[in-house]
């Protein structure tokens, strides 16, 4: 039976992005991931981009409120926001929170936000590879 992860940061629309698409299609044998925001927003077309660029697609995927997820039982939640609270959730046997920089925050020219996203991607990416890779 595959484990089932939760991805949390504040908006859902970049890094619990990233982390739902690479976790799903790298270790999708035995994981299943999801992600939610606390006040999602709107999916980031860098963080679209930037997955694509190693072949993920997150097109398809969709900004959605925690309060999706309730009563529903995960194995484990991984809060990927800066600082500040970690969200609530009950249904999680486990928790980790892993922070990484928020993109929306990466100012400059197009090419200069491609940048900051593609690093923070790299990030995530290479942690969920030493995090989940292994198991």
């Amino acid at each position: 039976m595959k484990k089932r992860v939760l991805f949390v940061c504040t908006h859902n629309s970049a890094r619990s992005q990233m982390a739902e698409g690479y976790l799903n299609t790298r270790y999708g044998d035995r994981y299943q991931a999801f992600s939610a925001g606390t006040a999602p927003g709107t999916l980031n077309p860098h963080a679209i981009r930037a997955m694509a660029e190693i072949g993920i697609d997150i097109s398809g995927h969709r900004s959605k409120d925690l309060g999706e997820f309730d009563e529903q039982e995960m194995d484990l939640l991984v809060a990927v926001c800066e600082g500040g609270l970690c969200p609530f959730f009950p249904w999680a046997k486990e928790e980790i929170h892993q922070e990484f920089p928020d993109p929306s925050r990466l100012t400059g020219t197009d090419e200069e936000i491609m940048a900051g996203v593609r690093r923070i991607r790299d990030e995530i990416t290479g942690w969920i590879d030493a995090t989940f890779g292994g198991v």
